[in-house]
């Protein structure tokens, strides 16, 4: 199915306004549409479904299989520039957008290093950058064999398409492994070992890369995680100036190993002795980021306009000395209508951001709040 909804599709370029084409419709595609729009862009969202967070956003909404490259290809003929809200499209799909002459950012060929996460680590490693250990498993008997190597615990992980624990499993007991195996779905996807860092805190960072290769890093940033989702967002973290300077280098040099345009989550551990390893790239504007909304000169949704057509790059600096957000997660399922809305509308510098999901589900993110302040606990 393909269908454009609502407004009439226009030619790139049309009224003098640059077209940009986002591939996915959730609240990620929402917040980038924002900052396209302020900018005098207009925005077309390709999404499998109707009224999609983004759709009230866009000036054309186009229903279809974004894995299909006749899809795909058709409606990136209506744009200026194609980029992506998450890192599961198919690649063979935009590529074959980029070989008929579409701009596509982040690349297909960087894609192809990121969205299988043994590829995307080995690529680190050979880039000169830490990373916990880690291991393609084909088997139980290699699961098994990789697990005498690395000790206990240790995490199991879908190769691609897992995100917000899903995809992810920690063997604590050799009792576990079949299970494990079972639950990731062994043998039928690929799946791999890495050992476990006993960090002392998650960090992250954003980067935005431009076509030039120009590249701004957002604060070193904390983040709270709970079963694998993230709960609180802290900037900036509470670490020394030199792990900070550290953790910003390992981020640049990331993005540039994979040939990164636009916005990029970086995630990393810290460890007790200070030191920091890379635990993985997210290909997209990350929720890590949010708090540059308010908190930031250039939020990263700004910044990942401006690389798309090739501007130049915000100043990513913190306008407040501190900034705190919570993601507000569903408690099962139910109406995507969030409770409290007025009791934290009340609340004097809380920034609420609903992101108009229909549905709610245990662990989904259905919106966020931020707060800046003088301090992390004012």
């Amino acid at each position: 199915m393909h269908e454009s909804i609502d407004r009439e599709v226009m030619l790139p370029g049309h009224g003098g306004h640059r077209r940009l084409g986002i591939v996915g419709g959730g609240q990620l595609a929402s917040m980038t549409a924002a900052a396209a729009r302020r900018l005098g862009c207009d925005v077309l969202v390709l999404e499998r479904y109707a009224f999609s967070p983004a759709s009230h956003l866009a000036g054309d909404n186009t229903i279809g299989n974004w894995d299909d490259p006749d899809v795909l290809r058709a409606f990136a003929s209506h744009v200026d520039v194609l980029t992506i809200e998450n890192e599961f499209v198919d690649v063979d799909a935009l590529a074959a957008v980029e070989a008929a002459g579409g701009a596509v950012f982040p690349t297909p060929a960087t894609l192809r290093l990121i969205q299988d996460k043994c590829i995307q680590k080995s690529t680190l490693v050979a880039a000169g950058l830490p990373v916990p250990a880690f291991q393609p498993v084909d088997s139980v008997d290699a699961l098994k064999a990789a697990l005498a190597t690395f000790g206990l615990p240790a995490v199991l992980k879908a190769r691609r398409n897992g995100y917000d624990g899903k995809g992810n499993v920690t063997i604590r007991a050799m009792s576990e492994v079949d299970a494990a195996w079972a639950t990731l779905g062994g043998g039928e996807r690929g799946l791999y070992l890495e050992a476990f860092c006993p960090f002392t805190r998650e960090l992250a960072t954003m980067v935005t890369r431009g076509r030039d290769g120009q590249m701004v890093v957002y604060p070193i940033v904390e983040t709270i995680q709970r079963d694998h989702i993230c709960h609180q967002v802290l900037a900036p973290a509470a670490i020394s100036g030199a792990v900070a300077a550290r953790a910003a280098a390992m981020a640049t040099a990331a993005i540039t190993a994979i040939d990164g345009v636009g916005s990029f989550g970086v995630e990393m551990f810290e460890t007790a002795d200070g030191a920091v390893l890379i635990n993985e790239l997210a290909p997209r504007v990350h929720n890590s980021g949010h708090y540059t909304i308010e908190a930031c000169a250039c939020s990263q949704f700004e910044n990942h306009v401006r690389a798309m057509f090739a501007w130049p790059l915000g100043s990513p600096a913190m306008i407040a000395p501190a900034a705190v957000m919570v993601n507000m997660l569903g408690s099962g399922a139910g109406s995507g209508e969030p409770r409290g809305l007025t009791e934290a509308l009340a609340v004097p510098g809380a920034h609420v951001h609903v992101y108009g999901k229909a549905k709610s589900g245990r662990g989904r993110k259905m919106g966020h709040v931020t707060a800046v302040g003088p301090t992390i606990e004012n």
